[in-house]
């Protein structure tokens, strides 16, 4: 008798990758269903708009089923994601917009048990600390989202941004510090 054929959603990334590249279309929605939703959120945090994070991560997703041979597995399959979806995010960024970023207001979660004057309060800081994320440089906020929002390791985001760890600490540096002067007032 065979053991049972393990879970998809139990498969590794590697293995699911190499299936995917050998043409498996099943193997290729699992990996799009393990990582859509924080791909999703990165380019939603670097774009400030759903539609436009959903256009580049699909897009990301298409770029990557088409180059699956290409991939060589020195990264993890999802570090390959991020670094495709963070170069789109940015080269989206530096074109011209039709449409300014204030235009697309970020959902705020409430609490409601608090007071509506400490709900506007947040409100008010949640919209400064956007406005301050949404001044940054590109490269800046790339950083900066990676690390304090996705949590990914120095190493990763230089892997993602094409840059070296110590590129990746200047611009956290630079970003934390133009934040920390934004919300100077919030304090």
């Amino acid at each position: 008798m065979r053991p049972p054929k393990p879970a998809r959603s139990a498969t590794p990334d590697r293995v699911l990758a190499v299936r995917a590249s050998e043409g498996d279309d099943d193997a290729f929605a699992v990996l799009v269903r393990r990582h859509s939703r924080p791909l999703l959120a990165l380019a939603r945090h670097l774009l400030g708009s759903q539609a436009d994070a959903e256009d580049v991560v699909q897009d990301a997703f298409l770029s990557a089923w088409r180059r699956l041979p290409e991939f060589r597995h020195s990264a993890s399959f999802g570090t390959w994601m991020y670094r495709i979806v963070t170069n789109r995010c940015l080269n989206t960024l530096r074109r011209p917009r039709a449409v300014p970023l204030d235009k697309v207001p970020e959902p705020v979660a409430h609490d409601a048990s608090a007071s509506p004057a400490s709900a506007a309060e947040a409100d008010a800081a949640t919209a400064a600390l956007l406005q301050a994320l949404r001044a940054l440089h590109p490269d800046l906020r790339a950083c900066w989202v990676l690390r304090e929002l996705h949590g990914l390791h120095y190493q990763e985001i230089a892997h993602v941004t094409g840059t070296s760890e110590q590129t990746v600490r200047g611009r956290l540096f630079r970003a934390r510090r133009a934040l920390q002067e934004a919300m100077r007032p919030w304090r």
